[in-house]
């Protein structure tokens, strides 16, 4: 058996999303926007965060895996698919009251290096790299 245990982050989101959830109030997650691989509607993120209501009733087809959260949800009426990697989720907590839990940044993976010009890519695909660039 190997001494690695898999990330904890994830189990604690879906925690503590069940335990707020239980007690009848509204689940936000407090996200890092500029993370690698996070798509949320930009126009809502202020200083690189957003916050997002999880909440059962304000999301639908809401999946909280290992590696990501996803689900649909109307920001200014417009309807909106979000994913998040979990760990640019920087903490959970209810909206009521503050309280929840707050996790350490990630730092994220090394970007894959950029196709040489020999073009190893193979040309047809459009490109997907960000536009946004990590500010240290």
């Amino acid at each position: 058996m190997s001494d690695e245990m898999t990330p904890n982050r994830p189990y604690l989101i879906r925690a503590m999303h069940e335990w707020i959830c239980d007690n009848g109030l509204t689940t936000h997650l407090a996200v890092d926007a500029r993370y690698p691989g996070a798509e949320v509607p930009q126009e809502f993120v202020q200083d690189g965060q957003i916050v997002l209501n999880i909440a059962p009733r304000a999301v639908t087809a809401f999946e909280a895996g290992n590696e990501e959260i996803s689900f649909s949800a109307r920001f200014g009426g417009v309807p909106h698919t979000v994913r998040v990697p979990v760990e640019a989720v920087m903490a959970v907590f209810a909206r009521e009251n503050g309280q929840g839990m707050a996790f350490e940044p990630v730092e994220p993976p090394p970007e894959p290096p950029a196709p040489g010009p020999d073009g190893d890519d193979d040309g047809d695909k459009p490109s997907r790299a960000s536009h946004l660039k990590v500010v240290k």
